[in-house]
This record gives C-alpha cells, sequence and structure tokens, in this order.
C-alpha cells in the first residue's frame, strides 16, 4: 500500500528535509535538488516489504520524538530523596531520536537532510 500524504510528510521530515508544499510551483521543493527527488522516487517505488519497515520506523520515531518534550516536566527537579534525575535527560532523548533518524536516512539510502547535517556533509545540487 502507498504511503499516505501524512506518512511522507513524516518521512520526510525525520531524514531532516524541510517541507516542500503541495504545488510544483517555487524554488525550494524537492523538484530542484538531487536529494528530495531521489527521496520522492524512493517513497514512491519501495517493495510492501520495505514500506512495512519504513512504517515501523515512522511508529518508533514517533513514540521518541513525543517523548523529548516530556522530558522537561522533571527539569524543575535535580534531586528528590534519593533519586536524583539525569541532568543531560533532554539531550540523549534527542542523541536517540536523532540516531534513530539517521537509520530511517540509512535504510532509504538518503543522505541526512539539512536538519540533521553536521558539518556539510550534504551536497545539495542546484
Amino acid at each position: 500500500m502507498a504511503f499516505l500524504d501524512t506518512e511522507k510528510t513524516d518521512i520526510r521530515r525525520f531524514c531532516g528535509y524541510p517541507a516542500y508544499g503541495g504545488t510544483p510551483s517555487g524554488f525550494q521543493s524537492w523538484r530542484f535538488y538531487q536529494a528530495y527527488g531521489l527521496m520522492e522516487y524512493r517513497l514512491n517505488n519501495l517493495s510492501p516489504a520495505e514500506e512495512q519497515v519504513v512504517r515501523n520506523y515512522l511508529a518508533t520515531l514517533s513514540t521518541l520524538e513525543a517523548a523529548i518534550p516530556a522530558a522537561s516536566g522533571n527539569l524543575d527537579t535535580d534531586q528528590a530523596a534519593v533519586w536524583s534525575r539525569n541532568t543531560n535527560e533532554p539531550g540523549d532523548r534527542m542523541a536517540l531520536f536523532d540516531g534513530w533518524r539517521r537509520r530511517l536516512c540509512g535504510f532509504l539510502g538518503l543522505p541526512p537532510g539539512p536538519d540533521l547535517a553536521t558539518g556539510g556533509n550534504l551536497t545539495l545540487v542546484v
């Protein structure tokens, strides 16, 4: 079964690519960049088994993403009785989330998008 538009939006977002809009006009759409075009080709041509793997990634990533803001609930407590919070929890959760995002990119054979780029290892060809 082909991906729904909402699933494609999440895949693009999780892979670190910005929104491109719903029309073929404009200068920042995937149509102007090889990486974006490759992503769209892959999303439209995966086998059913591959689509299921991507849907499993989406479920995991959605859970990890939702846990990041929830970590802010403990930011006001440094230590309570014998319990003390992990002061690095928000950063640890972001690192875990970003790691899974990179794994999704790797499965799809895509370079991480601009949101995941670390030091210019993504080249967009205009």
